[in-house]
């Protein structure tokens, strides 16, 4: 069974992308920490991170390192942070938060609510500095 993430990259549920290329995809969060809080994952559908080939990990990092730079020039923030849970949706994903501060990578924190208008201005913001 398809993942919600697979779905996404094959278009059949709609998603704010901001990058793409022919094996990985960048789209925003829609539960967002902090406003910029992007998704990075390989297309093709594997639920472990470290179940990836080693030639799949490091080009999802490598990706993941050039949207965070679009990210850091989008969105005010001093970093972009990095973290990998893994344990909501069975496929391997890459989050990238822009932080201020040091509780600003806490996933327990209250969720963001932007407008659909706001998330498109975001990801288009992100997409041209990519």
């Amino acid at each position: 069974m398809s993942s919600i993430f697979s779905k996404i990259v094959k278009g059949e549920i709609p998603s704010y992308k901001v990058a793409e290329d022919e094996h990985y995809y960048a789209f925003l969060d829609i539960n967002p920490l902090q406003k910029g809080h992007t998704l990075v994952i390989p297309k093709r559908e594997e639920d472990y991170l470290f179940d990836l080939s080693d030639e799949e990990l490091a080009g999802l990092m490598v990706f993941a390192k050039r949207v965070a730079k679009a990210i850091q020039k989008s969105v005010p923030c001093k970093r972009v942070g990095v973290a990998v849970l893994g344990l909501d949706v069975p496929h391997a994903h890459v989050h990238l938060v822009p932080l201020n501060g040091g509780n600003d990578l806490n996933f327990s924190n209250p969720k963001l609510s932007l407008s659909p208008e706001e998330m498109t201005a975001c990801a288009e913001l992100i997409r041209k500095n990519f």
